[in-house]
Protein backbone atom coordinates (compact mmCIF):
# COMPACT_ATOMS: atom_id res chain seq x y z
CA UNK A 1 0.00 0.00 0.00
CA UNK A 2 1.29 3.47 -0.83
CA UNK A 3 1.96 5.90 2.03
CA UNK A 4 0.90 9.53 2.11
CA UNK A 5 3.58 11.83 3.49
CA UNK A 6 2.66 15.47 4.20
CA UNK A 7 4.96 18.23 2.91
CA UNK A 8 4.59 21.59 4.65
CA UNK A 9 6.11 24.99 3.87
CA UNK A 10 7.26 27.73 6.22
CA UNK A 11 8.25 31.40 6.10
CA UNK A 12 11.78 30.92 7.42
CA UNK A 13 11.07 28.94 10.59
CA UNK A 14 10.97 25.34 9.29
CA UNK A 15 13.87 24.29 11.49
CA UNK A 16 12.23 25.71 14.62
CA UNK A 17 8.93 24.01 13.73
CA UNK A 18 10.52 20.63 13.01
CA UNK A 19 12.55 20.76 16.23
CA UNK A 20 9.26 21.38 18.03
CA UNK A 21 7.62 18.39 16.26
CA UNK A 22 10.66 16.26 17.12
CA UNK A 23 10.28 17.25 20.80
CA UNK A 24 6.69 15.97 20.77
CA UNK A 25 7.05 12.80 18.67
CA UNK A 26 10.64 11.84 19.52
CA UNK A 27 12.98 10.35 16.95
CA UNK A 28 15.58 11.82 14.61
CA UNK A 29 15.57 13.67 11.31
CA UNK A 30 16.32 11.54 8.26
CA UNK A 31 17.45 14.49 6.11
CA UNK A 32 18.27 18.16 6.56
CA UNK A 33 19.38 20.12 3.49
CA UNK A 34 20.08 23.85 3.60
CA UNK A 35 19.85 26.25 0.67
CA UNK A 36 23.60 27.02 0.82
CA UNK A 37 24.32 23.39 -0.08
CA UNK A 38 22.82 23.97 -3.54
CA UNK A 39 24.28 27.37 -4.37
CA UNK A 40 25.69 27.58 -7.88
CA UNK A 41 26.16 30.26 -10.53
CA UNK A 42 22.60 29.48 -11.70
CA UNK A 43 21.11 29.40 -8.18
CA UNK A 44 22.35 32.27 -6.02
CA UNK A 45 21.53 32.12 -2.31
CA UNK A 46 21.41 35.25 -0.18
CA UNK A 47 23.20 35.33 3.16
CA UNK A 48 19.80 35.70 4.84
CA UNK A 49 18.59 32.41 3.33
CA UNK A 50 21.81 30.36 3.27
CA UNK A 51 21.02 28.40 6.46
CA UNK A 52 17.30 28.08 5.89
CA UNK A 53 15.84 24.64 5.20
CA UNK A 54 15.58 23.58 1.56
CA UNK A 55 14.30 20.13 2.58
CA UNK A 56 13.80 18.32 5.88
CA UNK A 57 12.44 14.80 6.42
CA UNK A 58 11.24 13.52 9.79
CA UNK A 59 10.06 9.89 10.05
CA UNK A 60 6.99 9.38 12.25
CA UNK A 61 6.01 5.73 12.38
CA UNK A 62 5.81 4.40 8.81
CA UNK A 63 5.31 7.92 7.41
CA UNK A 64 7.57 10.90 6.82
CA UNK A 65 6.70 14.51 7.62
CA UNK A 66 8.60 16.72 5.19
CA UNK A 67 8.96 20.44 4.76
CA UNK A 68 10.97 23.47 3.70
CA UNK A 69 11.31 27.20 4.00
CA UNK A 70 9.93 29.07 1.01
CA UNK A 71 12.64 31.32 -0.50
CA UNK A 72 11.77 35.02 -0.30
CA UNK A 73 11.72 35.37 -4.11
CA UNK A 74 8.77 32.93 -4.19
CA UNK A 75 6.66 34.99 -1.78
CA UNK A 76 5.25 34.17 1.62
CA UNK A 77 3.24 31.15 2.69
CA UNK A 78 -0.30 32.09 3.70
CA UNK A 79 -0.25 31.01 7.33
CA UNK A 80 -4.03 31.37 7.62
CA UNK A 81 -4.69 28.90 4.79
CA UNK A 82 -7.03 26.15 5.92
CA UNK A 83 -7.43 23.82 2.95
CA UNK A 84 -5.57 20.92 4.52
CA UNK A 85 -4.73 19.36 7.88
CA UNK A 86 -2.29 16.73 9.04
CA UNK A 87 -4.24 13.84 10.56
CA UNK A 88 -2.67 11.64 13.23
CA UNK A 89 -4.14 8.24 14.07
CA UNK A 90 -3.01 7.51 17.63
CA UNK A 91 -2.63 4.02 19.05
CA UNK A 92 -4.27 4.88 22.39
CA UNK A 93 -6.19 7.65 24.17
CA UNK A 94 -3.07 8.35 26.20
CA UNK A 95 -0.98 8.82 23.06
CA UNK A 96 -3.73 10.98 21.52
CA UNK A 97 -3.73 13.20 24.62
CA UNK A 98 0.06 13.46 24.67
CA UNK A 99 0.28 14.40 20.98
CA UNK A 100 -2.68 16.79 21.12
CA UNK A 101 -1.38 18.57 24.22
CA UNK A 102 2.20 18.70 22.98
CA UNK A 103 1.51 19.88 19.44
CA UNK A 104 -1.22 22.37 20.37
CA UNK A 105 0.95 24.13 23.00
CA UNK A 106 1.11 27.80 22.01
CA UNK A 107 -1.39 27.26 19.21
CA UNK A 108 -5.15 27.64 18.83
CA UNK A 109 -7.49 24.75 19.65
CA UNK A 110 -10.38 24.51 17.21
CA UNK A 111 -11.98 21.43 18.80
CA UNK A 112 -10.78 20.16 22.20
CA UNK A 113 -9.86 16.50 22.29
CA UNK A 114 -12.66 14.28 23.54
CA UNK A 115 -15.30 11.82 22.47
CA UNK A 116 -16.68 12.77 19.06
CA UNK A 117 -20.22 12.35 17.69
CA UNK A 118 -18.90 9.74 15.22
CA UNK A 119 -17.52 7.50 17.95
CA UNK A 120 -13.80 8.26 18.04
CA UNK A 121 -11.64 10.27 20.44
CA UNK A 122 -10.81 13.39 18.42
CA UNK A 123 -9.40 16.91 18.58
CA UNK A 124 -8.34 19.59 16.12
CA UNK A 125 -6.04 22.65 16.34
CA UNK A 126 -3.61 24.98 14.56
CA UNK A 127 -0.11 24.78 16.05
CA UNK A 128 2.03 27.79 16.91
CA UNK A 129 3.52 27.68 13.41
CA UNK A 130 0.12 27.89 11.68
CA UNK A 131 -0.03 24.20 10.67
CA UNK A 132 -3.41 22.52 11.20
CA UNK A 133 -3.60 19.09 12.84
CA UNK A 134 -6.27 16.53 13.71
CA UNK A 135 -5.60 13.88 16.35
CA UNK A 136 -7.83 10.82 16.40
CA UNK A 137 -8.01 7.56 18.31
CA UNK A 138 -10.64 5.04 17.28
CA UNK A 139 -10.81 1.72 19.14
CA UNK A 140 -12.69 0.19 16.16
CA UNK A 141 -9.60 0.55 13.95
CA UNK A 142 -6.95 -0.41 16.50
CA UNK A 143 -4.34 -2.64 14.86
CA UNK A 144 -5.79 -2.23 11.37
CA UNK A 145 -3.50 0.52 10.08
Amino acid sequence: MALINPYINFNGNAEEAFNFYKSVFGGEFATIVRFKEFESPQFKVSDAEANKIMHIAFPIGANILMGSDVPEFMGRVNENENRSKISISAESKEEADRLFNGLSAGGAVEMPIGDSPWGSYFGMFRDKFGIEWMVDYDERYKGKA
